[in-house]
């Protein structure tokens, strides 16, 4: 497929970048399904692929719409949508898409599965990324898999597209061998936190404590605000308000000395107490006095902890990330016996195998059959 032949389909990139923003045509979009319906035509038959796409980003699904797709992942998914099409363009003879001509002016009617398998390989083994940087992870190319996949079967459900082309990807699941070690106990915890503690380092160390022992997510830490810490009244102290995937909201308790953390952290920042605080402050911010973005926040955690050049942890070639303080807090509460259902609930996951993900390795050495033997036939030695 040559660039002449793909600039004849509706996608024009650039024009689609600014199209997608426009969520005001979503009442449009969705009068036309009406009137298709209404003159019992196919329910897309006047949709382009750029309003394929918008309305596979922000369908209306449910009557609350604090429900419906959460905006991170909207803009993870156009993200990831966008380059696939970007490069499909710029690269479509690398990657072998020999597609004879344009259907009904439709990029997306015109690829069957061979093009996505072949765009899948090519960015696993030629793309512009792994040739100046080295291969993607395997949990990158699962997760831009994913996406691709959810899209076209999206279309093929909804009969914009005739054949069910996504069945042409690979499977790109992730082995346990294949996940970074993100494994942090107790004892390497305390160890940070008496490091940043003895360096009188309060930022670092309210955003440890409050990861470790509440478990939210990068995002959720960065978008709280002084609204968010609630005092519990029925059983006392302080509570995060979180707001966590899918819009959902989840009742965070905190311990006595977070809250101090966190009244140490906003003190050494210079911000007002959280008494005198806007409810529409940022409860922790930059030096700057602006909301911690998470990509900026894991670049501080992890710049932070390097700094500790001296600091001996337990596996010296983790990168620590706030991520990890969230498994932190998993594999702590399992060690001090809480339930594992508990666990799920406190981390705002939707399956318990997610869960176990998390402390599949604290199970494997658990359940390790040397743990069973008894001391007849090697008897000093164990």
């Amino acid at each position: 497929m040559t660039f002449s032949i793909i600039k004849n389909s509706q996608f024009q990139i650039v024009d689609v970048k600014n199209e997608l923003r426009k969520i005001s045509t979503i009442p449009t979009l969705q009068n036309s399904l009406d009137e298709a319906e209404k003159n019992g035509q196919p329910a897309f038959h006047d949709f382009t692929d750029s309003d394929m796409m918008k309305w596979f980003l922000y369908e209306r699904r449910h009557l609350n719409q604090e429900n419906d797709r959460a905006e991170r992942t909207i803009r993870e998914y156009e993200r990831e949508l966008l380059l696939f099409i970007e490069q499909l363009f710029t690269y479509s003879a690398e990657i072998d898409v020999d597609v004879a001509y344009i259907i009904e002016g439709s990029l997306f009617k015109s690829l069957q599965s061979r093009h996505l398998r072949r765009y899948q390989e090519w960015l696993a083994t030629q793309s512009p990324h792994v040739i100046r940087k080295g291969p993607y992870s395997p949990a990158t190319l699962e997760r831009k898999t994913t996406v691709i996949k959810a899209f076209f079967t999206f279309l093929h459900k909804v009969g914009y597209i005739q054949q069910p082309i996504h069945e042409g990807l690979r499977i790109a699941s992730v082995r346990k061998d294949d996940r970074p070690n993100r494994d942090l106990g107790p004892a390497d915890v305390v160890t940070l936190l008496n490091a940043f503690r003895d360096m009188q380092q309060p930022i670092m160390f309210a955003i440890i404590h409050v990861l470790t022992t509440t478990g939210i997510r990068n995002e959720e830490f960065c978008t709280l605000r002084v609204k968010d810490l609630k005092v519990d009244a029925i059983q006392g102290g302080y509570y995060l308000d979180v707001l966590g995937k899918g819009n959902k909201r989840r009742h965070v308790p905190l311990k006595e000395k977070v809250v101090h953390s966190i009244r140490s952290f906003r003190q050494a920042r210079g911000l007002l107490p959280i008494e005198q605080a806007q409810l529409e402050d940022p409860l922790f911010t930059t030096n700057t006095g602006r909301s911690y973005s998470p990509s900026y926040l894991s670049q501080y955690v992890k710049k932070e902890i390097i700094s500790l050049n001296q600091l001996k942890l337990s596996d010296q070639t983790m990168t620590i990330t706030p991520h990890v303080f969230r498994h932190a807090f998993a594999i702590i509460s399992k060690l001090n016996g809480v339930d594992i259902y508990d666990i799920m609930r406190s981390l705002g996951h939707e399956k318990i195998e997610t869960t176990m993900i998390y402390l599949e390795k604290v199970f494997e050495k658990e359940r390790h059959a040397i743990h069973s033997w008894k001391s007849e036939g090697f008897g000093e030695y164990i």
